[in-house]
């Protein structure tokens, strides 16, 4: 489980309720499942010193965005990660979603990164390029994880030899799109295909106003929780309500 990963909204919490999400989540999951700490920022100080400062003890790694808006080069991406590996006590996944950074880390890079850090594990490739995650596999190491960080192509991925997903998607319809993942980790395509289409449209809903605004209406509609969302985003608009709702009550015909 995920905590402070982007559609928990971390970048307009404050401290105080950063540390609330995250106690609140501990205390919930009760060593249920392994934990996974979002830590990312543009400023590579900052990540460092949170990694130095907090106790991890409880999470089973860290997952690290790619520094965004500052447009690094892939040098200076490859030196933001080197620092962070050498204050992480904890494994590190790396997180390449460009939709979102403006910038694009290269699968040279996260092969360099991959080879020169043991604590560096894995990646979740979000570039929604099925081409260039099938370039990670086959040429990062065997036990390097790439893990789709885009609900549509995650079959797809795993398939090509993935190692399944953090998603969306699965936070409003888990037990479809884990059983996804886990048939096409089995080989057993057709299976797996049938429910990436049953899922498939409610990922186009999902994102067509933006996340987390898409996933936190179906909550809703599931009457999982509100749907609040904070500035600068808005609440998915009535006409995309309409479309979620009526997804939904058609899920299971």
């Amino acid at each position: 489980m995920v905590v402070l990963g982007t559609t928990g909204e971390p970048a307009t919490l404050t401290s105080d309720e950063r540390e609330k999400v995250i106690k609140t989540i501990i205390e919930a999951n009760n060593s249920r499942l392994p934990l996974v700490l979002g830590v990312g920022s543009n400023n590579t100080q900052q990540v460092v010193y949170e990694l130095e400062s907090r106790d991890l003890s409880v999470f089973s790694a860290v997952l690290s965005v790619s520094p965004y808006y500052n447009k690094p080069t892939q040098e200076g991406i490859y030196q933001h990660f080197k620092a962070i590996s050498a204050a992480s006590p904890l494994p590190i996944i790396l997180y390449n979603v460009p939709g979102r950074t403006a910038c694009n880390m290269l699968p040279k890079t996260v092969v360099r990164l991959a080879n020169d850090f043991n604590n560096i594990i894995g990646i979740k490739e979000a570039a929604g390029d099925i081409v260039q995650a099938m370039k990670l596999i086959q040429t990062c190491p065997k036990d390097f994880l790439i893990i789709s960080g885009d609900d549509m192509v995650t079959l797809p991925m795993v398939l090509a030899g993935g190692a399944g997903v953090i998603s969306v998607i699965g936070q409003g319809f888990p037990k479809e799109f884990s059983e996804m993942v886990r048939l096409g980790l089995s080989r057993k395509v057709d299976e797996a295909y049938e429910l990436h289409y049953k899922v498939a449209n409610a990922i186009d809903l999902i994102f067509e106003e933006g996340n987390p605004a898409g996933i936190k209406q179906i909550h809703n509609v599931l009457g999982l929780s509100e749907n609040t969302v904070r500035l600068p985003l808005v609440n998915v608009s009535d006409d995309l309500n309409k479309k979620i709702t009526d997804f939904i009550k058609n899920f299971d015909k």
